[in-house]
């Protein structure tokens, strides 16, 4: 986002703060590409369909077993409904029918990441919880974020370990998407 989109905010604290926020998150994947300060970056490893990815720790409030939802009618498939979660509505994202990925064979190992915002009382529902992954600079691979379709709009960065591609994806970033604040079309 740039300057003029920022000014364009300024009526709005909570969205300039969390595109800040937001660049901060890049701005430390640039620094440990480019050699700067970062010694490593961590984030919350998670399964959609068969692909790994790491949301930064700041993009995350808690991760929950997956609630019990009231339908919001005429909503989007993919918005699996309202749930309550310790006095707070959160809008539940299923994040695999989002990208329209095929049904998943277990739905045992499935979570709910929360979205760390006020503003966007979100939470997403992924196939399964790897816990925090820590990389380091010579695991760092950001030109493979192209390859990777259809998140490509919400990835950071991406690493490689072990042969095995993880992705830099930034919740807030798909929470400010327009097919994201869609939901109810």
């Amino acid at each position: 986002m740039s300057t003029t989109d920022l000014r364009a905010l300024r009526n709005e604290p909570f969205a300039i703060l969390e595109q800040l926020e937001e660049r901060l998150g890049a701005a430390r994947l640039d620094a440990l590409g480019s050699g700067g300060q970062a010694q490593s970056w961590t984030g919350l490893g998670f399964r959609l369909g068969s692909q790994w990815f790491v949301a930064p720790r700041e993009d995350v409030r808690e991760v929950i077993a997956p609630p019990r939802t009231t339908r919001v009618p005429n909503a989007q498939p993919w918005l699996s409904g309202l749930a309550n979660v310790r006095g707070e509505l959160l809008a539940i994202i299923d994040l695999p029918r989002f990208f329209e990925l095929p049904p998943g064979d277990n739905t045992r190992g499935q979570r709910v990441l929360v979205l760390n915002s006020k503003r966007t009382p979100a939470g997403l529902l992924v196939d399964e919880i790897a816990g925090y992954r820590q990389f380091t600079a010579s695991e760092q691979r950001n030109e493979m974020k192209s390859t990777a379709q259809p998140y490509t709009p919400f990835l950071l960065g991406a690493f490689v370990r072990e042969g095995h591609p993880w992705f830099a994806f930034s919740l807030h970033r798909l929470a400010h998407s327009e097919t994201f604040r869609a939901a109810a079309a």
